[in-house]
């Protein structure tokens, strides 16, 4: 079973969380493993909260999000400042107090791709082959705990 949602969410720091919560929930209900669900909110998070540090002037960013069978695609665009990616950011030194964010992404997903358009309209993908927990340990989706 396919799903898929789209949303879009004011710049703001109180954002994350919310989308993290509402994400985690899809895919628990996916029935994703722990530590698979664990590495997608932790990419995602990190792309969100870059476009609220960097993604000035853009007001708000929009997130699409799908979850098939084996794969979850995330989308994250918005349309702020120009942003030149790297192909495989550095390791961030030990204590430094940012930068990590690029690098958690590419060591957490599968793929990792930022789309930059000319007018400033940016696009991170997300890629993440999913790793599904056993029938038995699956939660009951809605539509079986009614039926």
């Amino acid at each position: 079973m396919e799903r898929r949602f789209q949303v879009a969410l004011p710049r703001a720091a109180y954002t994350v969380p919310v989308l993290r919560s509402f994400l985690g929930c899809a895919l628990h209900v996916h029935g994703v493993c722990p530590e698979c669900q664990r590495d997608i909110l932790v990419a995602a998070s990190e792309a969100c909260a870059n476009v609220i540090d960097h993604g000035a002037p853009a007001s708000d960013y929009q997130v699409s999000v799908s979850i098939e069978q084996a794969c979850c695609v995330i989308r994250i665009t918005h349309n702020g400042r120009h942003f030149t990616p790297t192909i495989a950011p550095p390791r961030p030194a030990p204590d430094s107090e940012s930068g990590r964010g690029i690098f958690l992404m590419h060591a957490l997903m599968d793929e990792v791709v930022f789309d930059v358009e000319p007018d400033g309209r940016t696009t991170v993908l997300l890629v993440k082959r999913l790793c599904l927990l056993p029938a038995a340990k699956r939660p009951l989706t809605p539509a079986v705990a009614s039926g």
